[in-house]
């Protein structure tokens, strides 16, 4: 998945002519997409893209699943009780239940991922 997300973001910021060698995809990146693609403004497209994760983290919080075609499906789970071990003292500590937010790629994002070459 990482060498996926990483020719995504070559492949994002050649569009734009800047450095290919980027690591992380930021929240500015998208704004900047929507402005080039749409022509808003930056005050328009930063509340759009705001209202999107906004719209998301309510619907994750509400235990929702998100789907998404062609992208993947976002969900809660639950997490297990458990039994770890403190690695500077090596006592054993409890591991509280709780909930993760879990990412599923859909078909087409897998094969994209399959297809290309490692990265260096």
């Amino acid at each position: 998945m990482q060498i996926l997300y990483h020719q995504f973001r070559t492949v994002w910021y050649s569009q734009f002519n800047c450095a290919s060698e980027v690591t992380a995809l930021i929240k500015q990146d998208i704004v900047h997409h929507v402005i080039e693609r749409t022509g808003l403004p930056r005050t328009k497209a930063e509340a759009a893209v705001d209202t999107v994760f906004e719209g998301l983290k309510q619907a994750l919080t509400a235990g929702e699943r998100i789907e998404l075609r062609g992208f993947g499906v976002f969900s809660v789970r639950a997490r297990k009780t458990g039994i770890g071990r403190n690695p500077r003292t090596g006592t054993e500590v409890s591991i509280t239940p709780g909930k993760a937010v879990r990412f599923k790629p859909g078909k087409e994002l897998h094969t994209l991922a399959d297809s290309t070459p490692p990265a260096k």
